[in-house]
């Protein structure tokens, strides 16, 4: 963990992947963070134990790239522990996140850094584009809001975890919990020290939704959702029963625009 009040001095935007089966989508991803028109970049991969050939490309692409490192997990500990590793690991100034079946436009970093150092910000987010599992584009897209809360943000989580980015010399607590939608608790906690998140309203990044993720399943994210503002939260049960309503009408207005 960070050490409490550590100031880098470095630009260093720190690329936290988890990888975990991705063979498919892995080099896409990858090759949309090399092609990034901002160059002070390192990509953490964290392999949670693959068992396809996700390993194998990681290998080619550390070749390749001296921009990226690997670490490979002995056991599978799921995505919240990936992320963690990674983030121990990293000596960025900034952390960013990104699956590694997400996409990132060429400008998405270069934007982003300039967004928050233009204005000090310390944790942003950007606007997304959905894709489908053969990359191509679909008609959703997420507007980034333009000032995100701890209030605000326990009605909708509306912050995509591939398009954050936290400056660690504001924000040194990034660590997500071991729990469903741990990027979702991650930024509450944050948030709740009194932080806010800035939103770019550009659209820099793609979110793959598939079929059998666990996030295309509604009613188990929405059990997540639950867990989160009663258990994690503690809220009351009529607060979590509002913020519940409103996360619930946000997800039914997305899923009929993206038709």
């Amino acid at each position: 963990m960070d050490e409490m009040g550590k100031l880098y001095t470095n630009k260093l935007v720190s690329v936290i992947m988890p990888v975990y089966n991705a063979e498919k989508y892995l080099e896409e991803t990858l090759d949309s963070v090399l092609n990034q028109t901002y160059e002070d970049i390192e990509i953490i991969c964290v392999d949670d134990m693959s068992s396809d050939g996700s390993r194998d490309i990681l290998g080619k692409y550390k070749e390749k790239s001296k921009k990226i490192k690997t670490i490979y997990l002995t056991e599978n500990a799921g995505v919240a522990n990936a992320r963690n590793v990674a983030i121990q690991n990293a000596e960025g100034r900034f952390i960013a996140f990104l699956d590694s079946d997400d996409v990132w436009l060429p400008e998405k970093i270069s934007r982003q850094i300039n967004f928050m150092l233009d204005n000090q910000y310390e944790f942003t987010f950007t606007s997304y584009r959905f894709i489908d599992a053969d990359s191509n584009l679909m008609n959703t897209i997420v507007k980034a809001k333009r000032e995100l809360t701890y209030n605000k943000l326990l009605k909708h989580n509306a912050i995509a975890c591939l398009t954050v980015v936290i400056d660690r010399n504001y924000v040194n607590d990034i660590y997500m919990p071991k729990t469903r939608h741990e990027d979702y608790a991650a930024w509450l906690r944050i948030l709740k020290k009194g932080y806010k998140a800035y939103g770019l309203n550009e659209l820099l990044a793609l979110y793959r939704t598939r079929q059998n993720s666990l996030s295309g399943n509604k009613l188990k994210a929405a059990t997540w959702t639950w867990n989160i503002l009663r258990n994690e939260e503690k809220l009351g049960l009529f607060k979590s029963v509002y913020c519940f309503a409103n996360y619930a009408f946000v997800n039914v207005f997305k899923h009929f625009l993206s038709k």
